[in-house]
């Protein structure tokens, strides 16, 4: 089973978590895309649920799709959010933000009671750090605040290339309208500290590990769907 085929295996064995009444959020990403299109299929044949989308691009899809949606304004309280992944460690933590809305992304899984991530196997790694680490940042101090993410990194022994995402002439602006660096790291040997430290500058608005939020990871490999609760690391 190539790629594609793999995640809409992950992303159907999720949708069996999704039951009539809920407020679900919806993910960002080529993962979300095949829950959402799997989701509308059963909306289509009676399934009540509304949706908070994380990205405008999640609810562009769904309003194409018939599904019906919410905001966390008029909705702030959710029962499950499902979304993709980046990396997924043993313990469950995550990198995300590929997609550009880790924001968005991180504020709906904690409004939610649950949070499922789906991925194909290629995701699941020993430790963080393979896949660049989103970090999104103020437009303002841009080059004061990656100096600041240098000097964190070089503190907890890591280093590597930061770079905008898009380029310094035309930069990805995420929907909330910050910018985006991304940072090959690297293996990644305490994601805590690298997490705290990052919020301890002020430049930085969110970053992409996602720590102690996911409670069940659906993984889909040429073997069958596995399901995996976090490991105590």
């Amino acid at each position: 089973m190539d790629a594609v085929a793999l995640k809409t295996e992950a992303a159907r064995d999720a949708l069996s978590e999704v039951q009539s009444g809920m407020k679900l959020g919806i993910g960002t990403g080529s993962t979300a895309e095949a829950f959402i299109h799997l989701l509308a299929e059963r909306v289509a044949d009676g399934l009540s649920i509304i949706g908070v989308p994380t990205s405008e691009r999640t609810a562009a899809l769904c309003e194409k799709l018939g599904v019906p949606l919410s905001t966390l304004k008029e909705t702030p309280a959710l029962d499950l959010t499902i979304d993709g992944a980046d990396e997924i460690d043993p313990s469950l933590g995550l990198i995300k933000g590929g997609g550009g809305a880790l924001l968005r992304e991180k504020i709906v899984a904690k409004a939610s009671q649950r949070m499922i991530v789906i991925a194909d196997e290629s995701k699941m790694v020993d430790t963080l750090g393979r896949f660049p680490l989103p970090i999104e940042v103020n437009r303002f101090g841009l080059e004061a605040t990656r100096l600041a993410i240098e000097e964190v990194a070089k503190s907890l022994g890591l280093s590597g290339t930061l770079s905008l995402r898009g380029g310094e002439d035309d930069p990805f602006v995420t929907d909330g309208g910050h910018l985006i660096v991304d940072a090959s790291f690297g293996r990644i040997p305490d994601s805590r500290a690298l997490s705290r430290s990052l919020h301890d500058i002020a430049g930085v608005v969110e970053h992409g590990l996602f720590l102690d939020v996911a409670v069940l990871a659906v993984i889909a490999s040429s073997e069958g769907v596995k399901r995996f609760t976090p490991l105590a690391v």
